[in-house]
């Protein structure tokens, strides 16, 4: 890490004093939030052979749980105390916290200073630096819910990385260490990235939700529902990915099947009003591939855009 004086109003190097570096070369990292996300990253990063030598956090039962995962990192009660231990400081907190985090701290030259949100830019941390340090965003794109299922989700995962780009280097072997894939986001990248994730996690359940709310009508409960289609939405993926989405669409609207979608429309006002408007939102853009791959003569298009915007 050098020197760098983007930091407005902190233009003198604030030292580091603690002792050298690590044996491995590697610098020592420190976590500010000891619950999932940062749990799981110290013991991901711990076990790829990465010194993680601190952590802080309010919950001591958490704590506990890091220390265990994580035996060599020492517990401590504030954030400042960790800076004397750690070359780079990860914060794992909810993002409406990152931002009071970077204003309570100053980092010391050669420091660094890391968030994991997916939808905050780097800048937020620009509080805590001083000259000579950088700041970052690592947010790996998996969804954290079962600890030992997301450690294994890890390897092949995408790590979206954002900020200084002289940091960029040592996040990125950092990604690679844990089986990721790094992915360097450009200035202003991350609301765009962060919306397209919401519909690939939280969206793509709540489509899930959408056909067994449809399913229901032909007499599946959920579990049979994901049974049936789950399998078609793999098909539907593997075509994607090997095709490409557009060459992956198939259905009624790529045939240009009127009656059919007829049929589906009178069947959700009947049996599953709450799904009608995500079945008319998803339509839409099915009916735009067709027509962008030349699948529909203008005259079918216009059809079936008409039977659509029926209320």
């Amino acid at each position: 890490m050098h020197d760098t004086d983007d930091a407005p109003g902190k233009s003198h190097v604030h030292r580091h004093p603690h002792p050298p570096e690590d044996p491995s070369g590697r610098p020592r990292i420190g976590f500010v939030g000891a619950g999932r996300v940062g749990t799981l990253l110290g013991r991901a990063f711990s076990q790829a052979g990465w010194p993680v030598t601190g952590v802080v956090g309010r919950r001591p039962e958490r704590l506990d749980d890091f220390r265990r995962l994580v035996p060599t990192a020492r517990a401590f009660v504030r954030p400042t105390d960790l800076l004397d231990e750690v070359e780079l400081i990860f914060l794992t907190v909810p993002d409406d916290f990152v931002g009071e985090v970077a204003q309570a701290i100053r980092l010391y030259g050669g420091q660094a200073i890391v968030h994991t949100s997916g939808a905050l830019a780097a800048s937020v941390l620009d509080p805590a630096r001083a000259a000579g340090t950088q700041a970052g965003s690592f947010h790996p794109l998996i969804a954290v819910a079962d600890p030992d299922r997301a450690l294994a989700d890890l390897r092949g995962a995408t790590v979206a990385l954002e900020g200084d780009e002289a940091l960029m280097p040592l996040l990125g072997e950092l990604a690679e260490a844990i089986g990721a894939q790094p992915v360097v986001l450009p200035p202003g990248g991350k609301p765009a990235y962060h919306a397209a994730a919401m519909l690939a996690a939280g969206g793509f359940i709540g489509l899930l939700d959408g056909i067994a709310e449809v399913a229901r009508g032909a007499g599946l409960d959920e579990p049979g529902a994901l049974a049936v289609y789950g399998s078609l939405v793999r098909q539907s993926l593997a075509n994607a990915e090997s095709l490409g989405i557009r060459e992956a669409l198939t259905g009624p609207f790529v045939r240009g099947d009127v009656g059919t979608i007829t049929s589906h429309l009178d069947a959700l006002r009947r049996g599953a009003p709450g799904a009608l408007p995500l079945y008319r939102a998803v339509a839409g853009r099915e009916l735009a591939l067709a027509e962008a791959r030349g699948a529909l003569s203008n005259e079918a298009a216009a059809r079936i855009r008409a039977i659509l915007d029926e209320r």
